[in-house]
């Protein structure tokens, strides 16, 4: 039997402000050269502040390629060419407070961009690559964006047909158009480049300006602007070095696309705060090749996703038969609950645990997790990091919110708000933004409960939670126990409408490549989660799928497989988180 807990002999060497006790975000400060009431810009400190240090001749980034060779991109070059973007927006009018929208997949360009952008105190706003022309000139439209840095085809297929529709855009640079306008009424990336000058570019912002823009998609409404500020890098190196026990001598491989807030958070701005080598792989997921990645690249610590762990867990063990991850030092993933059965893998897989961490678009940043120095327990969300003063409450319309203080309880979690990287705005939407809190505190419509020992686990979405027989069941819980199966690869959880319960719990699962469906299976699959939830909470119905429905960044979209079971309209999923 495996035991509740995973004794951690790791403890973390970095821990800003010098441990839990005596952590400050003044201290984060103080370690990053922040002068008190100084300026404050993301871009100087990720990579000129480097580049002026002994780190200056280090890669900052390796891009990997399916047909190149990996390409190294210093801290010292790094800065040169984020001044020339800089100074290239410039010269094309940009102000600081201006909107910069960048659509280029994971190649050099769109990470110069970033980066230049953000010296010269332009907002920033990726954009995913496999979004279609609506979700792009929404979010676009919202923001009054004035440049797009994107591709030839992504230009020609998804944005000139709507160009007409956003007369804010005044520009369009195309990173692979080295001719300079050989597409009307665009800039060529390496043109406008050699024509920019490489002097210093950087802009005195101050902590409070705002920096990045982040849309978040929830299953009703429009999608949301969450704007963060300068001042959330210090989250962003505080979490990296506390959550990820993340060193200035690590390779680092963030997994997500910088076209959502992990891939700019953690895949950009806080590997390169800390000074370490971020890896960036351009092509899609392939469980074979990031196999190899890892073991031949020598990643230290990787940061990735459940769906891409389970992804992995599906390819079934000969996929890694033969292989050594000997480099390998920290994994953690993020996006959506970890289940324990992938933290058993991972120690049979790597010799290690996985470190399941929780935050949100709007916190900017790690704020509960199952960091280097604690102890795991399978399944949790972790606890809160330094820094986060984190609650369990009740949250009803109409009435006063209330802190719950009995272990076990289950609640919606709520964070104190002030920390450096929470949202200071949702765009355009006063009144959506200032429902999200009560008090001070934010409500993150997450239902959560926290153990004695100040772990916290997650329970579902406030959206998610099925009422059957007077009963409130969290689907996370009931996925996780099907997935303790050897044959069951994932599993979405959704309430059916039933005349006697209100509703019953029914399941959609997919298999591991080399398991046939049948009745017998379904059976012991029902068998299973009777014994291991009791009736009242396992499933009463069981579907086999090919694959189940997920969010752009892979969260399983349960909203989708209530819509097919009840017939009802899909609605658009495309633009979803």
């Amino acid at each position: 039997m495996r035991p509740r807990v995973i004794r951690q002999a790791l403890r973390a060497e970095s821990d800003p402000g010098g441990g839990a006790e005596a952590f400050s975000w003044a201290q984060v400060g103080r370690d990053l050269g922040i002068r008190p009431g100084g300026p404050v810009n993301m871009a100087y400190l990720a990579v000129d502040r480097h580049a002026d240090s002994e780190l200056a001749d280090k890669p900052a980034f390796r891009f990997l390629a399916e047909n190149r060779s990996p390409h190294d991109l210093s801290y010292r070059e790094l800065a040169r060419l984020t001044d020339r973007f800089g100074n290239a927006l410039k010269s094309l009018g940009v102000q600081p407070g201006d909107s910069i929208f960048v659509l280029c997949g994971r190649r050099c360009e769109l990470y110069v961009a970033v980066l230049g952008a953000l010296k010269i105190g332009a907002i920033v706003s990726p954009l995913f690559p496999a979004f279609g022309p609506e979700p792009i000139r929404n979010r676009m439209a919202q923001a009054a964006g004035k440049v797009l840095v994107t591709t030839a085809s992504a230009y020609l297929r998804k944005v000139e047909p709507i160009r007409g529709e956003l007369p804010s855009l005044r520009h369009v640079v195309l990173v692979d158009d080295a001719g300079g306008g050989v597409v009307p009424e665009t800039h060529g990336w390496e043109h406008l480049l050699h024509a920019a000058s490489d002097v210093p570019a950087l802009v005195a912002t101050t902590a409070g300006d705002p920096a990045l823009l982040h849309f978040t998609s929830g299953t009703t409404g429009m999608p949301k602007g969450a704007l963060h500020v300068h001042a959330a890098i210090l989250t962003h190196y505080a979490t990296a070095r506390i959550a990820l026990d993340l060193r200035p001598d690590d390779l680092f491989w963030c997994t997500a696309d910088p076209g959502w807030v992990t891939g700019m958070s953690y895949g950009i701005l806080a590997p390169l705060a800390v000074g370490a080598t971020c890896i960036v792989d351009e092509a899609e997921f392939d469980a074979a090749r990031w196999v190899a990645i890892l073991e031949s690249e020598g990643v230290n610590v990787w940061y990735t996703a459940p769906t891409a762990i389970r992804m992995l867990m599906k390819a079934g063990p000969t996929l890694f038969a033969g292989h050594a991850f000997a480099a390998l030092r920290f994994i953690a993933s993020v996006g959506e609950p970890l289940n324990p059965e992938a933290v058993w893998w991972s120690m049979e897989t790597f010799r290690l645990p996985i470190h399941d961490t929780w935050w949100q678009t709007e916190t900017g940043g790690i704020m509960v997790a199952n960091a280097a120095a604690d102890d795991i327990r399978p399944g949790a969300m972790g606890r809160p990091v330094p820094g986060i003063a984190a609650h369990v409450v009740r949250h009803r319309a109409g009435e006063p919110v209330t802190v719950i203080e009995t272990p076990e309880t289950v609640g919606e979690l709520a964070l104190e708000s002030g920390w450096p990287s929470m949202f200071g705005a949702y765009l355009g939407q006063p009144e959506r933004y200032r429902e999200c809190f009560a008090g001070n505190l934010y409500l993150s419509g997450d239902l959560v409960r926290r153990d004695a020992d100040g772990y916290f686990w997650f329970v579902g979405r406030s959206d998610d939670v099925i009422k059957t027989a007077g009963h409130l069941i969290g689907p996370f819980e009931v996925e996780s126990a099907l997935m303790e199966h050897p044959a069951v690869a994932e599993a979405g959880v959704i309430g059916k409408p039933d005349a006697l319960a209100g509703e019953v719990i029914k399941a959609f699962v997919a298999l591991k490549h080399d398991v046939v469906p049948s009745d017998a299976l379904r059976s012991e699959l029902l068998a299973h989660a009777r014994r291991r939830l009791g009736a009242a909470v396992a499933p009463k119905e069981i579907a086999f799928v090919e694959c189940l429905p997920h969010t752009r960044s892979g969260k399983i979209l349960r909203r989708l497989l209530k819509a097919r079971e009840l017939g009802l309209s899909e609605g658009d999923s495309s633009t979803l988180e």
